[in-house]
């Protein structure tokens, strides 16, 4: 009984033995390659399979997902002689899994080698300044170097990705004074432009202002001068009227009397104040000859008014100075 037992036990585990190396589940996104007797047979997609015991068997699984490979850093020089410390992502597919199993022992090294080669060929190639501003370039001629030597490998590089170049730390150094300088050039030409237009615009405002102070000036004096001349004309029209006046006022009848009384009264208030105002003062020879002097003023002011205007005939007298003679 108790070996009928245990031949049990051993057929079961057996047939789990045998269940394991037979039943196979495939995941999605993956390919199985299987060997019969060690040669190539199938692949096997995803889903459950069954194989040949002890003839079948798995011997390579590839994932067909992208997958991403970290590329160590590396030393690289440029055109000019500058060493950089270099290093990058690669994101890689298998889209042949049976190539990629026996066209190469380990695809992912030799994706990782080749990249770093390229990368260290195409840096060689340009300045240090370039390779900063250069990097999708580098990127592209990488992905190419890749492709054209695994055409054979059953992969597929989708993308390179330089994550960080990093200089020596003098050329930083360098690299930063001159960033500061150039920001200090940059500042100086600014500060000058402001300067300069500043300059402009004062100027410009100056001048402005000296326009508009002539033009003031100007506007200033012709109005001066129309004033000055419309105070001679008022002062020549009124002056004119005067003189037409007193010509009427001489032709009138009874004008010439009033005139010579007029002229002989002005002569002696005019000498009476004369002699409050100075205490010594010199006495004309002919003090007392009034008439005389109203004479003379009369003669003036009708030679006066004939100039200015007509005067209308005047009665004949016989003799002028008597008036004044009765009078003194």
């Amino acid at each position: 009984m108790s070996g009928l037992l245990f031949g049990i036990i051993v057929l079961v585990i057996l047939i789990v033995v045998i269940l394991l190396k037979t039943a196979i589940v495939v995941p999605q996104k993956f390919e199985y390659l299987v060997e019969r007797l060690g040669k190539f047979d199938k692949k096997l997609d995803a889903g459950f399979h069954v194989l040949i015991p002890f003839i079948d068997k798995v011997a390579y699984k590839r994932n067909l997902k992208e997958e991403p490979l970290d590329i160590g850093s590396q030393t690289c020089i440029t055109a000019d002689n500058v060493t950089l410390e270099v290093d990058g992502i690669m994101y890689l597919q298998v889209i042949n899994s049976e190539q990629s199993a026996y066209g190469i022992a380990d695809y992912h090294f030799a994706a990782a080698q080749l990249a770093q080669t390229s990368l260290r060929s195409a840096i060689g190639k340009i300045t240090l300044d370039k390779t900063f501003e250069a990097r999708e370039i580098l990127n592209k001629q990488v992905v190419e170097a890749i492709d054209d030597a695994a055409q054979n490998w059953g992969i597929k590089v989708l993308r390179y990705e330089i994550k960080d170049i990093k200089p020596p730390r003098s050329v930083l150094e360098a690299m930063e004074k001159q960033m500061q300088a150039e920001r200090e050039k940059r500042a100086e030409i600014a500060r000058s432009e402001g300067e300069r237009q500043s300059m402009i615009n004062r100027a410009e405002g100056e001048r402005q202002e000296a326009i508009a102070r002539s033009e003031g000036e100007k506007m200033k004096r012709i109005n001066e001068a129309e004033g000055r001349a419309q105070e001679i004309l008022k002062v020549a029209e009124a002056t004119a009227e005067g003189i037409r006046k007193v010509g009427e006022a001489l032709a009138s009848p009874g004008g010439q009397e009033a005139a010579r009384l007029e002229v002989a009264k002005k002569y002696i208030d005019e000498f009476g104040k004369l002699a409050k105002a100075n205490n010594t003062m010199i006495v004309p020879g002919n003090l007392t000859d009034v008439a005389g002097m109203v004479a003379t003023a009369m003669a003036t002011l009708r030679q006066t008014s004939k100039t200015a205007a007509p005067m209308p005939a005047a009665r004949p007298e016989a003799h002028p100075e008597r008036p004044v003679a009765a009078a003194r």
